[in-house]
């Protein structure tokens, strides 16, 4: 009995001591964002909790007692604009902050600040979305993916397929989206991307290293060029300058490993290092193609002084996906038939320096990007034989970027002006066999262009002392030496105004128009064909010009918004030989733009979207979004509108994450979104044998083009996160399943040869292959296990 009873005791002690939650301390440092100074009797308080505490002499505060959790800070006081800081963890250390305020020129009577999580930004008051840490780690269905997390707001598509990321925002291609790393333009985010778009199966990006991310789907800030529909601006963690930790997190398609602390006494870093089995998944998944990939990133950033810092980031990813030949099937053996091995490498560094003096910010940002991308393919994946080449592409992408700007402050207004140098190299080494004018042709090329690229960018915002109006007037052009068709400033000034209004309490109404313009892909510039002459020399910048209105209200818990948009595109590249837009096109794996192309097609978008956001600190995180919309294309100004590729007419989500008691949290999200139109097979041109023979797949009837739908399409997503703190570690368990009702996705079924020549007799051009459908139909459960653990 005295046995049992010491067992017991002992079981007890060791229970309590795993389940006895440690707390931490939130410390920091206020300053002026101006001056640099620290400021004294600031009052910092812990949204959602009523503790905080008041910084000293030095602008230091302290907060104790701290459980572990996600945080967002409050500091305010008489004179200063009342500052809500982005999400923080609190999970195995203390926690430190910085914190940036700025004084209030007018304080007026009566007037009460009420601190939302919901950001305004004087240059972009509507299409602006802020996602911070709880939605980034939380979010069900999206495994900690950036590019599916912001597929919840509103105007942005997704694909049913449910294997790829691809931007598609407010009827605009994934070839029309831009990113930015804490200032540094990356060109690509995607592992195995689409070259000359953007979209790829999983990320590049490490979501440990990510505090904040700014979603824009319009009025697009002046420093950030060359986008038609989207920038995504990731804000990266700093390390901690106290304390160095590990952070190894198992999740749905890779293992990583991070680090994070310090380096001396004005030094800091991140680091994380992930390895994939994706090839794992798409197996259990049946999918033919088995992707691996590795990547790399890294952040260094000192502070020499109090006005000056420098960070240093980079990221690298290295791809390679084979072909899973075991497969058996009629769709695995279709896939098969056309999808070429891909190999790809890419990485990117730069450099970020700040100085601050006074009402002036100086920044400068160099860096230089590198993709080296190889597509290979022989007919049947028979690699034994040289005469099946059918596909040899060896192409390299290049950016040098250098961009100066400088922004200062006085009274209620601000400008912020700059200057940007880019030069670009491409190269491209192809052997393809491709099907044009009724016979099979042999492209065999080499391409190397170099391009200079300039460009001059500048804003002025004001806001009203009782920041009931705002307005901001921006102004941005660019040029290159590509052709005299391009290299004026003048034939691409990029004009943008917003204005904001605040009608009553908490209530805005608000509107921004621009024209905004974006080079052609290099694939595009760079093509030569059959030729020794670089064949798309006519081409001119793309352009969109944008104008949205709306209403937003928000308080310190909810946001209720409703703006409406029109997207009027022209200069769009035009495929010559398929007659469609480029733009229609990169949602696929491969390379798109290395064709013969005007720039003469032209498109439009326009819609109404809604938005409903309900923040409870600590406890909930829930966003409804709905987005009616049309896009539209035409060839050119004399033809007809027909639909885009991306004309889906509707997209719903409600997403949502909820914390229990005990570190418990549940996530679900429910998605719709409209049929995609699609175009009916050439069934006469596909048969042909020397026409299936050269692609492996069937030819799309372009005179029909988009004139079919496929049905609407939902899904449920649920995710189940269990995060344990203990003294000096986290062990954090997550089940995530995607389309848990397993719901159906119909594609138009799959045009196919049997291998079977129907009429030997007949010469081989006119030789044909016994033609097959196959039932293309997808939607199954995706459960995925992660584990995290921190020391």
């Amino acid at each position: 009995m005295k046995r049992v009873l010491l067992l017991s005791l002992l079981l007890g002690c060791v229970w309590a001591t795993l389940m006895a939650q440690p707390t931490h301390q939130i410390k920091g440092i206020v300053i002026e964002k101006s001056s640099r100074q620290p400021l004294e009797f600031i009052n910092v308080l812990i949204v959602g909790m009523g503790r905080g505490a008041t910084t000293d002499a030095q602008g230091h505060f302290t907060i104790d007692a701290v459980p572990p959790g996600i945080y967002r800070l409050q500091a305010s006081a008489v004179g200063y604009q009342t500052v809500l800081t982005p999400e923080y963890i609190v999970s195995t250390r203390n926690l430190n902050v910085d914190i940036e305020m700025q004084e209030n020129l007018t304080e007026l009577e009566g007037v009460v600040v009420t601190a939302s999580p919901f950001k305004r930004n004087v240059e972009a008051p509507l299409g602006l979305r802020s996602i911070g840490v709880q939605e980034i780690e939380k979010s069900p269905g999206a495994n900690r993916d950036i590019s599916r997390i912001v597929q919840s707001y509103p105007g942005v598509g997704f694909s049913p397929a449910g294997y790829r990321n691809d931007l598609v925002v407010r009827g605009g291609g994934p070839s029309e989206n831009r990113f930015f790393l804490d200032g540094v333009e990356i060109p690509n985010i995607n592992h195995f991307s689409t070259q000359g778009a953007s979209g790829g199966p999983v990320g590049i990006i490490n979501a440990d290293l990510v505090r904040e991310v700014n979603f824009y789907t319009g009025a697009f800030p002046t420093n950030m060029g060359n986008s038609l529909s989207s920038v995504l601006d990731f804000k990266l963690r700093d390390g901690d300058m106290e304390r160095n930790s590990l952070k190894a997190t198992l999740g749905a398609s890779e293992v990583s490993l991070a680090s994070n602390g310090h380096l001396g006494k004005k030094t800091s870093y991140l680091v994380s290092v992930r390895q994939s089995y994706l090839q794992f998944l798409f197996d259990m998944l049946g999918l033919p193609f088995l992707p691996t990939f590795t990547d790399a990133q890294f952040k260094i950033k000192t502070r020499f002084d109090a006005r000056n810092e420098l960070t240093v980031l980079g990221l690298a990813g290295i791809d390679n996906m084979r072909l899973n030949t075991k497969l058996e099937g009629e769709k695995a053996e279709y896939i098969l038939s056309y999808l070429p091995k891909i190999q790809q490498e890419t990485f990117t560094v730069g450099a970020v320096y700040h100085h601050y003096a006074g009402a002036h910010v100086q920044t400068l940002v160099a860096s230089h990007s590198f993709m080296n991308n190889r597509n290979t393919k022989y007919k049947n994946n028979e690699e034994t034989q040289p005469d099946n080449l059918m596909l040899r592409l060896r192409s390299v992408e290049q950016e040098t970027k250098l961009r100066f700007e400088n922004a200062t402050t006085f009274g209620p207004w601000k400008v912020n002006a700059g200057v940007s140098l880019d030069y670009s190299q491409y190269t491209n080494t192809s052997f393809q066999k491709v099907y044009i004018e009724d016979q099979a042709r042999t492209f065999d090329y080499h391409t190397a262009l170099g391009l200079v690229r300039w460009g001059l960018f500048g804003t002025v915002s004001y806001v009203s002392p009782d920041e009931r109006f705002t307005t901001s007037l921006g102004l941005r052009a660019d040029a290159n030496n590509y052709s005299s068709r391009m290299n004026k400033l003048s034939d691409q000034l990029s004009p943008r105004l917003s204005l904001s209004y605040r009608l009553i309490d908490q209530l805005y109404l608000s509107g921004s128009a621009g024209l905004y313009y974006q080079l052609p892909p290099y694939t595009a510039l760079g093509f030569k064909g059959s030729t020794d002459k670089l064949l798309n020399k006519q081409l001119r910048y793309m352009s969109v010009s944008q104008g949205s209105l709306g209403l937003n209200w928000h308080n310190s818990t909810l946001e209720i918004s409703m703006e409406g948009f029109y997207k009027q595109y022209d200069k769009v590249p035009f495929s010559v030989e398929d007659g469609i837009p480029l733009a229609c096109k990169g949602n696929d794996y491969g390379v798109i733009g290395n064709e013969l192309l005007t720039s003469t097609a032209q498109g439009r978008s326009y819609g109404v979207e809604m938005m409903v956001k309900w923040i409870i600190a600590r406890k909930l995180n829930m966003a409804s979004a709905i987005t009616v919309f049309q896009s539209e294309y035409r060839k050119d100004k004399q033809s007809e509108y027909i639909a885009s590729a991306w004309d889906n007419k509707y997209i719903v989500n409600l997403s949502g994450t909820y914390n229990f008691a005990h570190n418990w949290s549940l996530g679900m999200k429910v998605s719709a979104i409209g049929g995609a139109p699609y175009t009916p097979y050439d069934v006469e041109k596909s048969s042909l044998k020397t026409a299936w023979d050269v692609q492996g797949r069937p030819y799309y009837d372009y005179s029909l083009y988009n004139t079919g739908r496929l049905p609407a399409y939902g899904q449920l997503d649920v995710r189940v996160d269990k995060t344990f703190y203990l003294k000096r570690c986290m062990l954090g368990f997550y089940i995530d399943l995607q389309n848990l009702t397993k719901s159906s996705f119909k594609q138009p079924d799959i045009l196919m040869s049997t291998g079977v020549i129907e009429n030997p007799n007949a010469t081989p051009a006119e030789q044909r292959y016994k033609m097959k459908y196959i039932e293309q139909k997808g939607g199954t459960l995706v459960p995925t296990l992660g584990i995290t653990f921190e020391y």
